[in-house]
């Protein structure tokens, strides 16, 4: 059964977070002033277990999800990760199980991972400047660990790999040239993110934006682009090639080019909250239900009631001119994913 909502979206992805907790503190999701030692996260027993996750994953692909995206948080802090993998693999109709990580513990279980099942990753890679990325991870990434998890995922087969950018002007735009000529042919995706207004932590600002079309002047300049399709009706990147066949960039633009009228995804955090929205300010609680015993049955009509009455498009109304409309309280990144 496909469902759509109230603007005539069908719900095709799940994207699920494992765990709010983080070995990263991103100025622009995590800020170490904020999520210090003494923050208290998500305890075991509040966090949803790996059952109760394939109980709604079963029900999702029973309403049409084909899609599902494993997050965090950073999902691999996850020790079993690797039997959940397997469990979701197994769902009848799970065309594409994906994991994004920021990979600093990716390379040990890569083939673990692929051999549960795991078919894809994205992985979350701000900068190849040492400097600029030791800054944009909080000070605790290591550059030589992620570049050897991309390998390792590419020894076991976890391909396409999507290199996440998150372009910040003033911080790390300066670098993104560098870090495609990296790439270049190696057969992994870039796509570069406009830096965006999500939760309320960031700090963020319109003039921390660099807008896709500008990025795009700037990569156009240096190699000849051409535009190619979407993968699938809802991607959200907007795929170029490079015209001299050494792979494929993509464009992430929340910001400028909105892309909510395709929008296909749910989120599901840890907590069992799921939200329609990226940018949300609420979401419903699946935990509660669960844990009282509700049946797939009654899964599924929470589900479909929910998303018959979606209606979300938050990046199409955003007015990034007037600030009071960022200050509204919105669910932390670090809890649903990207």
């Amino acid at each position: 059964m496909q469902i759509r909502d109230a603007l005539e979206r069908p719900l095709h992805d799940l994207r699920i977070s494992l765990l709010d907790r983080c070995n990263f503190r991103c100025p622009y999701c995590m800020p170490e002033s904020e999520f210090h030692d003494a923050y208290q996260f998500l305890t075991k027993s509040e966090r949803l277990t790996h059952d109760e996750i394939l109980k709604i994953a079963r029900v999702a692909t029973s309403l049409g999800v084909s899609k599902l995206r494993l997050t965090g948080g950073e999902p691999l802090l996850d020790k079993k990760l690797p039997s959940l993998v397997n469990g979701l693999a197994q769902l009848d109709g799970v065309e594409d199980l994906a994991l994004t990580t920021n990979a600093m513990l990716l390379a040990p279980v890569a083939q673990t991972l692929a051999d549960a099942g795991l078919q894809r990753v994205t992985i979350s890679l701000d900068s190849l400047d040492e400097d600029v990325f030791r800054q944009m991870s909080g000070g605790r990434g290591d550059l030589a660990t992620v570049l050897e998890a991309i390998d390792a995922a590419e020894v076991a087969g976890l391909s396409p790999i999507k290199i996440n950018v998150v372009v910040e002007r003033g911080v790390n735009d300066h670098t993104i040239l560098d870090l495609l000529d990296h790439f270049r042919g190696t057969g992994h995706i870039v796509r570069l993110i406009e830096y965006m207004d999500v939760g309320n932590r960031n700090g963020w600002r319109m003039d921390q934006v660099v807008p896709s079309r500008e990025l795009l002047e700037r990569v156009e300049a240096r190699w000849p682009l051409r535009r190619v399709d979407r993968n699938y009706p809802g991607e959200v990147a907007r795929r170029y090639e490079y015209e001299d066949g050494q792979g494929e960039i993509g464009f992430i633009s929340s910001v400028t080019e909105p892309f909510c009228g395709s929008c296909s995804r749910a989120r599901l955090s840890s907590d069992g909250m799921l939200y329609t929205c990226l940018f949300a300010n609420q979401g419903t609680d699946l935990r509660e239900p669960l844990r009282n015993g509700a049946d797939e049955d009654e899964l599924a009509d929470i589900l479909s009631r929910i998303w018959l009455q979606r209606a979300d498009r938050y990046s199409e109304l955003r007015r990034p001119d007037v600030a009071e409309h960022h200050a509204l309280s919105k669910v932390e990144m670090y809890r649903i994913g990207g």
